[in-house]
């Protein structure tokens, strides 16, 4: 699947997605953008004029490396995955938040939920890119921002591994009640995307449905430098 029929969310095999989801936490889109979408992407890095603010991780406290939350209008292409991906995210986090006990309902528009976002002073746009040089790596955390939280969101590797960079392994961990925690190194290659929790997923249990805490992060790169594309659902204060 090319960038230019991603908006064609149907061509997604969606129940293979869901499946994995409920499964593992995750699910991989394969070759969802193409190189040359990738390499665009990374290389508008350095323009500071489609961002709205550049967080260094280190000064935080949140790892190495940076990244810098575009500002509005989004840029085209990342509009179109915001806009595209969501709808059929959305019935899969409303089906979770009714396994989960989760009163909370999303809109089958985008637009809907942003408005709602807006409403509560959550205007302020969270699709980023983020950087990564020899060395850097980011800590396991949860994308939140404030009161209105999307359950679901997507990061697309924009660089090659084993030529742009070598290392630099998306993970995720998975803390369940009085047990110790669960990890997963989810491979990707350029183009290809990870669907994922922001914080929590329902799992079976012998007595029907539990939630499970969700964090996610990029283990260290060894070497050359790594580009990203995150794409979050809800706005934030």
């Amino acid at each position: 699947m090319m960038a230019d029929t991603i908006t064609n969310a149907a061509a997604i095999p969606w129940s293979a997605i869901e499946t994995e989801l409920d499964n593992f936490g995750s699910a991989i889109l394969k070759n969802v953008l193409s190189r040359a979408d990738c390499e665009k992407l990374a290389a508008g890095y350095p323009d500071d004029g489609q961002f709205r603010k550049r967080i260094v991780m280190a000064r935080h406290g949140f790892g190495r490396g940076e990244y810098k939350y575009f500002s509005y209008p989004l840029p085209g292409l990342v509009n179109d995955l915001r806009q595209s991906l969501y709808p059929p995210l959305a019935g899969i986090a409303n089906r979770w938040n009714e396994l989960m006990g989760i009163d909370v309902r999303y809109p089958d528009r985008h637009a809907a939920f942003i408005e709602r976002c807006h409403a509560a002073g959550q205007d302020r746009p969270t699709p980023l890119l983020l950087e990564y040089g020899e060395g850097d790596y980011n800590c396991l955390h949860q994308d939140i921002y404030g009161v209105h939280v999307f359950p679901l969101q997507v990061a697309f590797l924009l660089s090659k591994p084993q030529e742009d960079f070598t290392g630099g392994e998306f993970v995720l961990t998975e803390q369940r009640p009085r047990m110790q925690s669960r990890a997963e190194i989810v491979p990707l290659q350029q183009g290809d995307a990870v669907i994922f929790p922001v914080s929590q997923r329902p799992v079976k249990g012998t007595r029907g449905h539990y939630r499970v805490n969700m964090r996610h992060g990029v283990s260290r790169l060894r070497s050359g430098k790594r580009h990203t594309l995150g794409i979050i659902f809800h706005d934030s204060k």
